[in-house]
């Protein structure tokens, strides 16, 4: 039996899916029916899912990973391999608080009953946002980790905290890999996270950021993912990505896809501060702020992530992110027609 956490969220629906194909049973936990609905919805999306092979394969619980009581019960099913997925992914400094306590309070309750009950393997998802590059190469491996004092990127201090919960627990004999994925790519979730990079460039955005990063398939993630569960590999963490490039090129090649007009304004440093300093000022009326000065500082950076350690232990081929997104606009007309 596998347990997956966040299992209603994008990675989490399609690593059901990749479970629910592999005929697999999964104990998948979520917190809200309306999300849940969703998931499903995705999921039938898939050729060979049906609504019988879901009812088959998920056992859907209720529960939130801060509720220890309720966690605990579901542990007590034989778990045998564990994929927490949970998380949330956010810019805003009013979900600070909210985000560490889910990711590192959260984990800390996954991977105790993890050991209390004998889960034989964790997969842990954390993000590339966790790891620094090296001072000589420049290049990013899987090496070097955030500094605890740099305070300025929220998101990364949360999963950080969160994978140093995992870490203390293989030194308590859990066996765990953690997967660092860049942004991630794929359909059905376009209303948060990397889907709304994709919702913009489809309606023909005009701005973009001049950023570089690494990004990855979605279908990769998972298959990586369950590869990794069943392989020997233990105490080790893995950069998930497929290529490092610019936003302003991941977005062209989306708004071609869905002939849309491409991304031809850059934002400047400058721009951003000044609709930092306008987003600061309108957040004292309950809006929530949406830049913050980590991605300022950050705008012009060409981050190269190193993918080479999890090809050569899986021989993986990743597929390239203009097949990714040729293969969502696909879909997307498929649906439509």
């Amino acid at each position: 039996m596998n347990l997956v956490t966040g299992a209603t969220g994008f990675l989490g629906t399609h690593l059901l899916a990749k479970l629910i194909l592999q005929k697999e049973r999964s104990i998948a936990i979520f917190r809200s029916e309306l999300k849940k609905k969703h998931s499903i919805d995705v999921l039938l999306k898939y050729d060979a899912i049906t609504s019988e092979s879901i009812s088959e394969n998920i056992k859907w619980e209720k529960a939130d990973i801060l509720d220890v009581p309720r966690l605990e019960e579901i542990f007590k099913t034989q778990i045998k391999h564990l994929y927490h997925c949970a998380g949330l992914i956010s810019n805003s400094p009013s979900d600070y608080k909210q985000m560490r306590r889910l990711h590192i309070e959260g984990t800390k309750n996954i991977v105790n009953f993890a050991l209390d009950y004998g889960v034989e393997k964790l997969c842990h998802v954390s993000s590339i946002a966790t790891l620094s590059p090296d001072e000589i190469s420049d290049r990013i491996t899987e090496k070097i980790t955030i500094s605890e004092q740099d305070k300025t990127n929220i998101y990364a201090i949360a999963k950080y905290g969160a994978e140093r919960e995992v870490w203390r627990a293989t030194q308590e004999g859990l066996n765990a890999v953690i997967v660092n994925p860049g942004v991630v790519l794929g359909d059905g979730f376009e209303a948060s996270g990397s889907g709304l990079i994709l919702k913009k460039a489809k309606a023909g955005f005009s701005f973009y950021i001049p950023k570089q990063t690494g990004f990855v398939d979605v279908y990769d993630c998972v298959e990586i993912m369950y590869q990794l569960t069943q392989h020997e590999v233990k105490q080790q963490r893995f950069i998930l990505v497929s290529e490092n490039t610019d936003f302003k090129r991941v977005m062209t090649l989306i708004a071609n896809a869905y002939g849309a007009k491409p991304p031809s304004i850059k934002l400047s440093k400058t721009l951003m501060y000044i609709l930092w300093v306008i987003e600061s000022m309108i957040s004292v009326f309950g809006y929530k702020k949406q830049i913050n000065l980590n991605l300022i500082q950050n705008l012009n950076s060409k981050l190269i992530y190193d993918n080479s350690k999890i090809k050569e232990l899986l021989n993986f081929e990743f597929r390239s992110i203009e097949d990714s997104i040729k293969l969502i606009a696909y879909h997307d007309k498929e649906e439509e027609s």
